[in-house]
């Protein structure tokens, strides 16, 4: 039986489709266009982003869950596969359900089967003058038709995932869709379930969030899987109004993210287990100097550089404990794309309310995989910077019952601003007296009560 999609009587069964190929053969993209498809029509989408560290070559693919209930991750038993190339079959076609089917590139090998149907998406291509990598919009093409979705919602999708060559490409994919409608039999007639959605992967979420809540400078190394973050902002700074820069390394970032915030600037670093590894001594320089940097660490498999483009949940430890020395930092760890979102506002406001480092704590499948994203953005407030309104004799570490010590920032008229890494006094200036030592580190810690009884009041999840 050719199906991919079961239908009874009163509920819609959640699918998976697997897209499948090697590096650079348009993969991601395909995912993309077919699942921008799917939330248009309104149903809920979780697509999981499978590649190696690779350019070209090797393995990747994507699993585009669907439903009509929401999803958190993606569905194992996969209904059908797109092959761009034989491997994927032979790699996949364990997990593919009985019922299931797969529509492979006939220009490219040969299959046979009840449940085979070969699209021969290099002939299309060469009918138009297209390029080799033009071939996976055929595919787009055929899904349609066996899912029995208009071909119009195919061309406004393929219009804003292929900005160049759009005609050539469409035409592709009305002859994978033609081609379809001739030779494969109708899987389903999809329906629209409701309002189009919106798809959103975790990085963007942390984005968004950190935008929310004021964020002005983003200064960030890439390094797997937060480099989409880097990305994201940089493609859009124009439009958030924010600076973002890539410097040398990881321990440039933290340096530079530390004069960024002493300047007035609400800032954000982001970076994976090895790069905060490199971080961690000015993770203690925030400490001492009471720098309000929020941090993104992205976890993937360790230890050293490990699986690079695969998930783990390994760092929790370390990042409650790195940097030497005892001071006051807090960590938020959210698990779904919504939660990203609150959370990293959450986590730019308490660093700035508390005048420390804060870490916020994602992994490769809460970062890279996509899904529809739903909840209320307007409850997130960008939260101002309370300045002192003393500034003759400011002491930028003056004592105070909750440890936390009144902020102004360098070029505020007739006020002279210190930030150290050595221990000093209430003004900033240096000490070696063993009592000013105790009562500095005590009035640092004092945080620590404040911050308690904080985030106990916080809402810990969030609904989808």
């Amino acid at each position: 039986m050719f199906g991919l999609v079961k239908l009874v009587i009163g509920e819609f069964e959640m699918h998976s489709i697997l897209i499948g190929g090697k590096a650079g053969a348009g993969v991601k993209s395909t995912g993309k266009a077919i699942s921008d498809v799917l939330s248009a029509m309104g149903y809920h989408v979780f697509v999981l982003d499978d590649y190696q560290s690779l350019i070209k070559g090797g393995h990747n693919f994507n699993i585009i869950s669907f439903d009509t209930k929401p999803l958190l991750s993606h569905y194992h038993e996969i209904d059908a596969i797109i092959a761009f190339d034989e491997k994927t079959v032979n790699l996949h076609k364990n997990k593919l359900k009985k019922t299931g089917t797969i529509i492979y590139d006939a220009s490219a090998f040969k299959l046979s089967g009840k449940s085979v149907k070969g699209v021969p998406a290099d002939v299309f291509v060469k009918e138009v003058e297209g390029i080799p990598i033009m071939k996976n919009v055929a595919f787009i093409g055929a899904f349609a038709s066996v899912f029995g979705i208009n071909f119009k919602l195919i061309e406004e999708i393929i219009k804003k995932t292929y900005s160049k060559k759009t005609e050539q490409n469409l035409r592709i994919a009305k002859k994978g869709y033609d081609f379809a409608e001739k030779n494969f039999k109708k899987i389903c007639c999809l329906k629209q379930n409701g309002k189009p959605k919106q798809l959103m992967t975790g990085n963007e979420a942390i984005s968004l969030g950190a935008v929310k809540a004021g964020l002005k400078n983003y200064i960030s190394y890439p390094m797997t899987p937060a480099t989409s973050i880097l990305h994201y902002l940089a493609q859009n700074a124009e439009k958030f109004n924010i600076n973002v820069v890539q410097p040398e390394n990881e321990t440039s970032s933290a340096i530079m993210a530390i004069g960024s915030a002493y300047a007035g600037a609400k800032t954000m670093i982001g970076t994976s287990g090895g790069g905060f590894a490199l971080m961690t001594e000015a993770v203690s320089l925030m400490g001492m100097s009471e720098t309000p940097v929020l941090i993104i660490e992205s976890q993937r498999p360790g230890p050293s550089t490990g699986v690079p483009t695969y998930t783990a949940q390994a760092d929790l430890n370390f990042v409650l404990n790195a940097g030497h020395g005892d001071f006051p930092r807090i960590v938020l760890a959210p698990g779904t794309t919504e939660e990203a979102f609150f959370k990293t506002a959450e986590a730019m406001n308490l660093a700035w309310k508390y005048q420390t480092p804060v870490i916020l704590l994602s992994d490769k499948h809460l970062s890279e995989s996509m899904k529809t994203f739903s909840a209320d953005t307007s409850k997130i407030k960008k939260t101002e910077i309370v300045l002192s309104k003393v500034k003759n004799n400011y002491k930028r570490y003056a004592f105070s019952k909750d440890g936390i010590s009144p902020l102004l920032f360098p070029g505020t008229k007739d006020v002279i601003v210190k930030s150290t890494g050595y221990e000093h006094d209430e003004f900033g200036i240096t000490t070696e007296k063993p009592e000013m030592v105790v009562k500095m580190n005590n009035k640092r810690l004092k945080k620590m009560q404040v911050i308690e009884k904080e985030i106990e009041k916080q809402k810990q999840v969030f609904d989808s």
